[in-house]
């Protein structure tokens, strides 16, 4: 029962923190630091029209994530999912 538990709470864990990441079925890697372990989240993607007519909230969002190692962030427009 006790294996159960670790190892129940061990995915939890991981499941929440950082993890890699595939887009398109291609393996994602930071390209600055060539690290693959991401924090993921998403961005709106603002236009000028929307935003002078005060309708941001219409506008798409990307997917971003963002690399534990270095912290840069790349954009992705397509489906992310975490493997």
């Amino acid at each position: 029962m006790k294996k159960i538990i670790r190892s129940f709470s061990k995915n939890l864990k991981e499941s929440f923190g950082p993890g890699v990441y595939q887009v398109n079925g291609i393996d994602v890697q930071c390209v600055h630091c060539k690290h693959n372990r991401f924090e993921r989240g998403r961005a709106q993607l603002n236009t000028a029209a929307a935003t002078f007519f005060n309708l941001d909230f219409a506008n798409r969002s990307a997917e971003i994530l963002i690399c534990d190692q270095c912290g840069y962030v790349h954009w992705f427009y397509k489906d992310v999912k975490r493997v």
